[in-house]
């Protein structure tokens, strides 16, 4: 990247503020970093800084502080008709100049009164005109607060705090009043809208705690502000006895169409003492949640047959796990089933999608760090047959019950208790 020393000279004669920052701006656009494009038009850091992050509010004579750009604040494009921040900067510069106004709206292409009114209205009172803090009480100005729908809408608060009480995500939530309001539109919620109702201060819209750990937030992931994204832990413990690897599986990991197709892991209490097998069918993504006495092999492997016996052949054709010696006494599942058990690789959760989502959805029924022996396998039931119960978007808007019954009716084979 190329930086020139050359300095534009400061003083009488100097290259206009407006042109100095869209050249600042250009250079940037090319890759220039922000050093070399300051010292380029011959702007100061503390300039280059404003005009990237923001800007100084004065009261007094003193800065008290900065605030963001006003672009940043709304998200919608402003229109023609209202001075942009360009316009004001060309003010600034041609009102410093000592320029008239009907000269300054010539320049410009606007009528007097318009710059007359923005001197008078975003001007300071000692007859100084700046920029930025002009721009920002313009765009404060125009801005019109309004109550969010759903506090006007009783039967919109209503029908999200059902929803959220059920434990629905504001995308399942969101589908949910198009299909059932379709031509309501004031019954309509984008997810961002309901991700801000629950992040609002004081939001009304709460949960029951479904554990002696109650959640912060509506949200799954119980947290009451925003987080940016972060990957997985990944587990220490490998498997390393003799098995099937994933990639002798008839079928790579993002094909679905094999029913019967299982996929499987534990979620595990504090210093591994307790533990919950949980299942994921890959084509209905119906759940089973295996409930565990001990979190030893032989313990997962009595488990796992006991409740899959149930189930016709067909509907128990492969179990896909990770490498946890938990699952050490494969060869005997698969001897009383006659299901083949398949191993991921290390470090690779995404060939197990459907179970590591699965397991991020139970963490809100069985917090981390909690005890997970106390759970009956009456209570793991109630669990599995919510999350059964709730319409998946990836499913056409249907819950993973009604696929795995039709599944189910097409083997013959009565309606799972």
């Amino acid at each position: 990247m190329l930086a020139s020393s050359r300095r534009v000279a400061k003083g009488p004669g100097r290259r206009r503020q407006s042109a100095k920052q869209a050249q600042f701006f250009r250079l940037l656009a090319r890759g220039w970093t922000a050093a070399a494009a300051r010292r380029e038009v011959g702007i100061s850091r503390s300039t280059s800084r404003n005009w990237r992050n923001g800007f100084k509010v004065y009261r007094d004579g003193e800065v008290i502080g900065f605030v963001p750009p006003v672009d940043r604040l709304t998200a919608s494009p402003i229109s023609s008709r209202f001075l942009s921040q360009h316009e004001r900067i060309e003010i600034a510069d041609l009102h410093r100049a000592g320029k008239s106004v009907r000269a300054i709206a010539a320049e410009l292409g606007r009528s007097p009164s318009t710059v007359s009114r923005e001197l008078r209205r975003n001007g300071r009172r000692d007859g100084q005109y700046r920029p930025f803090e002009a721009h920002h009480k313009a765009a404060m100005r125009r801005r019109r607060p309004r109550a969010p729908r759903w506090t006007t809408t009783p039967a919109l608060e209503a029908f999200l705090r059902e929803h959220l009480r059920q434990r629905w995500s504001p995308q399942q939530i969101s589908r949910e009043l198009g299909h059932q309001f379709r031509d309501d539109r004031q019954m309509h919620l984008c997810p961002e809208s309901i991700y801000q109702a629950i992040y609002r201060p004081g939001s009304p819209l709460t949960r029951p705690p479904i554990t002696r750990h109650p959640a912060r937030s509506p949200l799954r992931t119980g947290r009451d502000h925003r987080r940016a994204h972060r990957r997985l832990e990944q587990r220490q413990h490998r498997f390393t006895a003799p098995g099937l690897s994933i990639h002798e599986r008839p079928f790579p990991p993002e094909d679905r169409s094999h029913v019967g197709a299982w996929e499987g892991d534990l979620i595990v209490g504090p210093g591994h003492r307790s533990a919950i097998g949980t299942l994921v069918e890959r084509h209905t993504r119906f759940v089973k949640l295996i409930h565990l006495p001990a979190q030893d092999s032989r313990a997962l492997r009595d488990a796992l047959i006991d409740d899959l016996a149930g189930l016709p052949a067909q509907l128990r054709t492969s179990i896909t796990w990770d490498q946890g010696t938990e699952m050490s006494r494969h060869q005997d599942i698969t001897a009383a089933l006659g299901t083949k058990i398949y191993f991921a690789d290390a470090h690779s959760p995404w060939q197990r999608g459907s179970n590591e989502n699965t397991n991020g959805l139970l963490r809100q029924y069985f917090p981390k760090g909690t005890d997970l022996s106390r759970h009956t396998p009456a209570d793991l039931r109630a669990v599995a047959d919510e999350l059964n119960a709730r319409p998946r978007a990836v499913l056409g808007h249907q819950p993973p019950a009604a696929l795995f019954a039709m599944l189910l009716a097409s083997a013959d084979h009565p309606p799972l208790r």
